[in-house]
């Protein structure tokens, strides 16, 4: 074989620094490359994936990207462009606080791959440690906000406040298509929600909340608190105004704020939204953060995102689970109530931590300090001559500056310090966790006058009196549980975070053979830049000169995807794959509105796509026709035509998913395009399986006008527990203008606004996916592509005699991931798709996609990324698992009691006695392998049904955790 990297290397002492990384980052041994391309009867890998790839659509060019570099070249490299990154103490507030990481959280949580590899808690058996830990972040956010129930975390205040909006759309009796805003909104927030409403076709109305709400009639109102500004508004009047309209009222608040203030709940809100980033989590020059929405327990099944739930399992043990699963668009589709179909579950876990380590003692101390400086330093401000335009405040205020205020600006510049410039003539000022005494005193020497001294701060600190009004002071009790009393020491938090992640399986245990969520590797010189000052504690509303660093990396990153992608122009704002498909789709729309063409509102979606593609079509305000898939799994031509035709003078899209959410490279993607394109329509190609592109073909090449991409996938931000993400979109030249803009930062009037909160969504991630195309060059990321697919097509070669291998492509091969059926099996045996994943979870493995894109299948998807010795110990698993069916088939085995319908086994279950018909090695040590190492499950199979039917989303107290074996059958 003489491919380029098969070919043998010379050793490394002979060659300069670049390319190392390549064969560290590929599972698979160029030797073992060539043993599983000989089992699949080829020579060499050109001649195996021109046998997957069609050859109409493979690009003729390598990738326009620099040679690969090392990996120290690629961090020293970085290096000098943080540098350029200039750290200022910015007292800017807006949403955004600086914080202390305390370092236990820092290098056991965030840099922990236990914690950041793991994949979204869908097996719940598996995810008992970070279940645990949202479980306990919904417990916090319900009991800062007096609120009934709270999910999981959604992906920023702003778009937890658009979500707010269409609850209140869904579940409020007024019968107006207005949306209220109070004017003293965060402006980002006010940007998206307006972006949000308009495919509605609803009105967002901003003004004064008491003096122009009266006249309005409206489904519901948006209200902060504290204001930005700073003001603390009681909003008591304000809310019954509104509930007397049969609207509802959705306060986006301060966490840290609700320790001192009295929490919404208590004065009738209906949803309260906000941002955790100021418990603990870096700036990141604005992402990613975990958003919190607490609502009424009435608006459950309409509330967004993932939900945690307490159940049992098979013995009654209490375990958890995501409850509520039917509310999520992947089974609601173009009827759902959001796109969202992920959380930032890894920051959402930092924030709940932080508060268990603080304690509710602790975060009132925090709070104490923060408003005693605040008052403090407008007290001294006052002295020195400056109206304060805030009265009653935490710790923001806002002070009349008139002529100066450009002279303030730039002399606190010289201080290296950045004031809001809240006015032409106000500026605003918002202190946080880390401001100390120097600071309060070098920002009075800002703004002392000439000749004047500044205000003597023992003197002036204790006669200070606070800000926060005695009607909306905090008198409940909040975060009573033993959980948030416990571990505050570092021993105990240290072993507290042990236990929760030895009760999860995550990639750094073993392969997680996903199919459609590529869990690659996530390398460890990939993930150190995150947290370097540097990139970390940059405020997103930071003056452009000091984030050139930033800008540098934006820069680059775009030009690397446009590279990979062929497209003309991307946009890095979208922060989770859903928010790139709407702002692809957003973009479609614009594009159409703009030559006239406003009356385009038919988009043609696959049977067999995502769910999240439906729900984002319609909330781009888009109508959903379905196209049939033939029995192969491909798009039916002849429904597709048709339909094409049908609605050819209103259509406006097509989102497809390539290769095919089936996992084939489908052969006629070029005459779909070119349908589409005749009729006046966009093609969205779902960068979902981009993976499979990479170095072979250009979706912006063979058709696609838009794409989002998911970095959390292809190009390796690690998926965190079920985020973060960043879902970017790339667009032909003709879209560009239409890509997402900010009300701070950029805007143009063609964009479509903005899709979250920051202006370059989750930055704080995005040196990942630099430093992974850095290190591979074109040449490694074409191999990479390549591996996966013969990763994936080994995987199925080695199962098809025990497994029916449901789509293939012409040429008999699948692309990426594979799809096993196993309807008959039931049929025969009684086993299903949940009995073979559970039993998955006895071998140390977790299962593979159940049950999409068709019911009663298996879709598994290897990556690059795993040896052939992993890929085997899983194929293994599966035909040992398949020998277990054949005995219940055969009889050998009873139906109701076997491996199978027990799995998982725990490690409780071995002590006592064993009444099963199989031994308890079989249970637990199915294979050799396992004696060496193993994993147990910590619950054994959790029961949905009761979870549902008996939901609980808080931490039980104590004593639930008690013998429950007689609830458990009700």
């Amino acid at each position: 074989m003489n491919t380029p990297h098969t070919a043998p290397r010379r050793p490394l002492s002979t060659l300069e620094p670049g390319g190392e990384f390549i064969p560290r980052h590929i599972g698979p041994s160029v030797a073992e490359q060539a043993q599983m391309l000989a089992a699949l009867g080829f020579d060499s890998m050109e001649s195996f994936i021109n046998s997957v790839v069609p050859a109409g659509i493979r690009s003729g060019a390598p990738l326009a990207l620099n040679p690969p570099r090392s990996e120290a070249q690629t961090l020293a490299e970085l290096r000098q462009i943080a540098a350029k990154n200039k750290i200022f103490r910015s007292f800017l507030g807006m949403g955004y606080s600086d914080t202390h990481t305390p370092t236990v959280i820092l290098r056991n949580v965030l840099e922990n791959p236990a914690w950041y590899t793991a994949y979204t808690p869908y097996q719940p058996e598996i995810s008992q440690g970070r279940l645990e830990a949202l479980l306990n972040f919904q417990t916090m956010i319900m009991g800062l906000t007096g609120m009934e129930i709270a999910n999981a975390s959604l992906l920023d205040e702003a778009t937890a406040a658009a979500e707010a909006m269409t609850l209140c759309r869904r579940v409020s009796k007024a019968k107006g298509k207005t949306f209220f805003v109070s004017q003293d909104c965060h402006p980002q927030t006010i940007d998206v929600v307006r972006t949000r409403a308009a495919p509605f076709g609803l009105e967002v109305v901003v003004g004064h909340h008491q003096s122009d709400l009266d006249a309005l009639d409206c489904f519901g109102v948006l209200l902060q608190y504290p204001a930005s500004s700073g003001e603390i508004h009681d909003y008591a009047e304000t809310i019954a105004k509104a509930h007397g309209k049969g609207a509802l009222a959705v306060v986006a608040a301060d966490l840290l704020a609700l320790t001192l203030l009295k929490p919404p709940g208590e004065f009738d809100a209906d949803v309260v939204v906000g941002s955790a980033q100021r418990f603990g989590v870096p700036l990141g020059y604005g992402g990613p953060h975990a958003a919190f929405f607490a609502t009424r327990d009435r608006f459950k099944r309409d509330m967004p995102g993932r939900l945690v739930g307490v159940s049992v399992d098979a013995k009654g043990n209490k375990a958890l689970r995501l409850a509520l699963q039917t509310r999520e668009q992947h089974i609601r589709r173009e009827k759902a109530t959001s796109n969202i179909c992920t959380a930032q579950a890894l920051l959402a876990i930092m924030a709940s931590l932080y508060a268990c380590y603080h304690g509710p003692r602790g975060l009132t101390a925090i709070a104490e300090r923060v408003h005693g400086f605040t008052v403090t330093l407008a007290e001294g401000i006052k002295k020195l001559g400056y109206e304060l335009t805030t009265s009653a405040f935490f710790d923001t205020f806002t002070v009349k500056t008139g002529a100066q205020t450009a002279a303030l600006h730039a002399a606190a510049r010289d201080h290296q310090m950045n004031l809001r410039a809240a006015s032409a003539d106000t500026i605003g000022i918002a202190l946080d966790e880390t401001t100390t005494r120097a600071e309060v005193e070098a920002l009075w020497a800002v703004f002392a006058k000439a000749g004047a001294a500044a205000p003597d701060f023992a003197a002036l600190e204790p006669s200070a009196p606070g800000r926060i009004p005695a009607n909306l002071a905090r008198t409940s009790a909040f975060l009573t549980h033993p959980v948030f009393n416990t571990y505050h020491s570092e021993t105990e938090m240290l072993r507290y975070l042990r236990f929760l992640a030895d009760r999860d399986l995550a990639l750094d245990r073993c392969m997680i053979p996903l199919g459609s969520c590529t869990m690659k590797l996530n390398a460890t010189t990939e993930m150190i830049p995150i947290t370097w000052p540097e990139f970390a504690n940059l405020h997103p509303f930071a003056p452009s000169d000091q984030a050139q660093g930033y800008a540098e990396l934006f820069a680059a990153l775009e030009k690397m995807l446009v590279a990979c992608t062929g497209y003309d122009a991307v946009s890095l704002q979208p922060n989770a794959g859903s928010q790139g498909e709407y702002a692809g789709m957003m973009a479609i729309r614009a594009y159409h509105a703009n030559r006239g063409e406003g009356g385009r509102n038919v988009c043609l979606i696959p049977a067999s796509a995502h769910g999240t593609n439906p729900a984002t079509a319609q909330m781009a305000g888009m109508q959903v026709v379905v196209v049939a898939c033939d029995q192969n799994g491909n798009v039916d031509l002849n429904d597709f035509k048709a339909k094409a035709e049908k609605h050819s003078a209103n259509l406006a899209a097509i989102m497809i998913t390539y290769p095919s959410t089936h996992g084939v490279f489908e052969e006629t993607v070029r005459d779909i395009c070119d349908v589409i394109h005749a009729h006046g329509g966009q093609v969205y190609i779902d960068g979902a399986n981009m993976n499979a592109l990479v170095g072979l073909c250009q979706p912006g090449q063979f058709g696609g006008d838009v794409s989002h991409l998911n970095l959390h996938k292809t190009f390796c931000i690690p998926h965190g527990g079920g985020g973060p993400g960043v879902g970017p979109i790339g667009v032909k030249a003709h879209l560009a203008p239409f890509l997402p803009g900010h009300c701070i930062g950029f805007d143009n009037h063609l964009s479509t606004g903005a899709v979250a909160a920051a202006p370059w969504g989750s930055a704080g991630i995005l040196p990942i996916s630099w430093v992974y195309i850095t290190l591979m060059g074109g040449e490694g990321l074409k191999q990479a592509t390549e591996v996966a697919i013969l990763n994936a097509n080994y995987i199925a070669h080695r199962l098809a005699p025990h497994y029916p291998i449901l789509y293939t492509g012409v040429n008999g091969r699948v692309a990426h991931e594979c799809i096993i059926d196993l309807r008959a099996l039931k049929d025969r045996s009684g086993v299903t798709v949940d009995d073979v994943a559970k039993r998955l979870i006895d071998f140390g493995f977790h299962a593979p996609t159940m049950s999409f894109p068709v019911p009663g299948t298996l879709m598994i998807e290897p990556t690059e990324s795993e040896p052939k010795s992993e890929l085997d110990r899983f194929c293994d698993a599966m035909i040992r698992i398949r020998e277990e069916i054949h005995a219940i088939e055969s009889g050998h085995m009873p139906g109701a009691d076997n491996p199978l319908k027990n799995a998982p086994h725990t490690a409780l279950e071995l002590a006592g006695e064993w009444g099963h018909p199989y031994s308890r090695e079989q249970a637990v040590f199915p294979v050799e392998s396992l004696r060496t190492v193993k994993y147990f499950s910590p619950v054994g199979r959790v029961d949905n049904v009761y979870g549902d039917r008996h939901l609980v989303c808080a931490c039980p107290p104590v004593s639930a955790y008690e013998d429950h074996s007689d609830d458990a059958g009700a």
